[in-house]
């Protein structure tokens, strides 16, 4: 059931991190790895399964939200999870932010005969 904002003592803005600030380069975490990450604890850091679950009910979307600067793996296992990592372009755009992904994606379209 939808309550008023007035009910609450405070709201905050929902601000979350980019792929390129959240993983490290060169690693790829499974989606519990990553709902932990969001609430800044290490990727192996003990929760009860309650919150786990509250945690990944948020991660879920926020894999959704930045697939497009993403990588994803196959499991390492038959039964195993997907890992996911942040794609090259993010990181080489982190400093110039989308602007730099979305040029280099571009570039890829290019017509090798027009000599761009």
């Amino acid at each position: 059931m939808p309550e008023p904002k007035s009910a609450f003592d405070a709201t905050y803005p929902c601000d979350f991190y980019e792929p390129a600030e959240l993983f490290e380069p060169d690693q790829m975490y499974t989606i519990p790895e990553i709902a932990r990450l969001l609430q800044e604890l290490e990727p192996d850091a003990e929760v009860d399964p309650d919150t786990e679950a509250v945690l990944i009910d948020w991660a879920i979307p926020w894999v959704m939200t930045h697939a497009e600067d993403l990588v994803i793996a196959e499991p390492l296992e038959e039964d195993g999870p997907g890992y996911y990592g942040v794609a090259p372009h993010a990181v080489e755009g982190k400093a110039g932010g989308r602007e730099a992904g979305e040029g280099e994606e571009e570039s890829e379209d290019a017509d090798p005969q027009d000599g761009a």
